[in-house]
């Protein structure tokens, strides 16, 4: 059992870092899944096994990225708002070509339902909650959004001071 999941590992891996690579020379619907599983060595049947389609190998990807960031966050015992903010960007800073390339490519939208699961509203929230936490993630993906399609002038910790100054008319 090991063996297989050890196995289907690399097949993932594989998969993922070919499509990454693929990505960096044409659009994803431009990329057929013979592309990818020959780039990758693997089979249609090694990618149909793991994946519905490429959305999902970058969704997976995207979860780990921020599933690290996020353990990396809440083991540093960080508690404000300011320090999940400055983490998040500097998070950001770090993984800067792969999202770039997400806002290049024009598949920046994945990121948000992310950010909607993690910060957004939850069935058991009251209304008022509910509303102010779809505000939040719905606004923080905004933010991040736009300072990729700027190209990312400021740096995480100007990022993370604009957005706790709400400082609208900066420039």
């Amino acid at each position: 059992m090991e063996d297989k999941r050890l196995k289907n590992t690399h097949v993932k891996l594989q998969i993922t870092k070919s499509l990454l690579d693929l990505l960096q020379m044409k659009e994803l619907k431009a990329i057929s899944i013979s592309d990818l599983t020959s780039t990758a060595q693997v089979s249609r049947v090694s990618f149909y096994r793991n994946y519905d389609e490429k959305e999902d190998v970058l969704k997976e990807y995207l979860y780990k990225l921020i599933d690290s960031w996020y353990k990396e966050y809440q083991d540093s015992g960080g508690t404000s708002e300011d320090e999940l903010l400055g983490s998040l960007f500097g998070h950001f800073s770090k993984n800067r070509d792969f999202y770039l390339l997400l806002s290049q490519r024009k598949l920046f939208y994945l990121l948000k339902e992310i950010l909607k699961e993690l910060f957004g509203p939850k069935p058991e929230y009251p209304n008022f909650g509910a509303y102010v936490a779809a505000y939040f993630s719905y606004g923080l993906f905004g933010w991040i959004e736009e300072w990729f399609a700027r190209g990312m002038q400021e740096t995480s910790e100007e990022m993370t001071l604009l957005l706790k100054n709400r400082d609208l008319n900066k420039k």
